[in-house]
């Protein structure tokens, strides 16, 4: 994460800022202060905190709003830097000429995505799925050879989004799309007998935390859900062990067929693979075939906010704390404080296993979330009235 540390602030009045860098307000944690920051087509904020150890305070990207362009935020920080600090004591932040500034088509967030997805659909003949698709080999490959399949890229680093965007734009490749999120969130998000391929190559084993693993019972219906009938789930792995385990959850499927490979040889592998081959490791394949015709999913309901709620009893009563539900859970970790009828709150909810962080901002016109918006799973909708419940009676529970 760029950052540098000052020893001291200017406290200069907002807004302010230079070129396209705007700097508009910012709230009062804890021990931390959030900057709401524009930076071009960007919206997100900076962290600035006080260092425990020694003197003066860091200034850094804060992670939930962090934009995929992260040479935005750097140019952000340098402004920041430039107009608001004195004495810089350290700094990690450079900014570089080889990191995104622009919009560009290949990334999308989740909610662009599935807003144009329909668009996306009807444009394209195929639909390819990539999970964890690391520095982009494999999935380069499809796009540059299946000129007619949207081939979809979910990846939880974002470095590895921004790397591959930009050899898709090398290479003029506009049937890519890259977005950072859980798979298995994705999976629930997008209809169903959709997808001609859905790869999930190399996945990390976590052969001592199973829970962890992208494959699971869950997992594998959402695959046999979203699959065309015809369609192929792929597994490719140095794991004899996850192999196994992978193949006894989609023999549970309906109709279910497999084949299994060893040490299968395909036209493109990447580094990592390349390394395994050269120490003689066995490499599995385990592809599934949907024979299945699923239902359409619906999810009926909106993550908005229509009262307008009492901020300083809300102020009063705030603690961190986890309410836990059968199916979801709703986490209120921090306030901050903007003005005294404004303020933001830092939730997580939703599924144990996908969960969701955001900002919740609140004054005297009402409430919305933040910069990032949740998306409308079933388990948000569940945590989003708990969260009005809260709002409404600013008790504790």
């Amino acid at each position: 994460m760029p950052n540098f540390i000052a020893k001291s602030l200017k406290d200069r009045a907002y807004p302010f800022g230079k070129d396209d860098v705007r700097f508009l307000w910012e709230a009062q944690g804890r021990s931390e202060k959030l900057v709401f920051t524009q930076s071009a087509d960007e919206n997100f904020f900076i962290v600035v905190k006080k260092c425990t150890d020694k003197e003066g305070f860091v200034i850094k990207g804060e992670k939930l709003t962090k934009p995929p362009k992260i040479g935005l935020l750097q140019k952000a920080l340098c402004v920041y830097r430039d107009e608001n600090t004195n004495g810089v004591l350290s700094e990690a932040m450079a900014v570089k000429s080889t990191h995104l500034t622009h919009k560009t088509s290949a990334i999308s967030d989740m909610k662009e995505f599935l807003a144009e997805f329909n668009e996306l659909r009807a444009k394209f003949s195929q639909i390819f799925i990539e999970i964890g698709f690391g520095s982009g080999r494999h999935l380069l490959f499809q796009a540059q050879n299946n000129a007619k399949a949207l081939v979809i890229g979910i990846e939880v680093y974002k470095p590895s989004i921004e790397q591959v965007a930009k050899l898709a734009n090398a290479q003029n490749l506009s049937n890519i799309r890259l977005i950072n999120t859980d798979a298995r969130l994705f999976l629930s998000l997008i209809g169903s007998n959709l997808a001609d391929k859905i790869f999930l190559h190399f996945p990390v084993p976590w052969d001592k935390a199973e829970h962890r693993r992208v494959v699971s019972q869950a997992f594998a219906k959402e695959c046999e859900r979203v699959l065309k009938i015809g369609g192929n789930f792929e597994l490719r792995t140095d794991s004899r062990e996850y192999c196994d385990f992978s193949m006894r959850h989609f023999l549970d499927l309906n109709g279910s067929q497999i084949l299994v490979y060893k040490n299968r040889n395909l036209q493109i592998s990447s580094k990592y693979e390349d390394r395994w081959k050269r120490q003689d490791k066995d490499i599995y394949d385990m592809l599934y075939t949907c024979n299945t015709l699923s239902s359409e999913h619906e999810l009926k309901g909106e993550l908005n906010f229509a009262e307008i709620y009492d901020v300083q009893k809300i102020v009063k009563n705030f603690k961190n704390e986890t309410i836990k539900m059968d199916d979801f859970f709703v986490h209120f970790e921090e306030i901050y404080i903007i003005d005294e009828q404004s303020i933001l709150l830092k939730v997580a909810f939703g599924a144990f296993n996908k969960p969701e962080q955001c900002f919740v901002k609140l004054d005297a016109n009402g409430c919305e979330y933040f910069i990032k918006k949740p998306l409308l799973t079933r388990e948000n909708l569940s945590a989003h009235a708990v969260l009005k419940e809260y709002l409404a009676n600013a008790r504790n529970y």
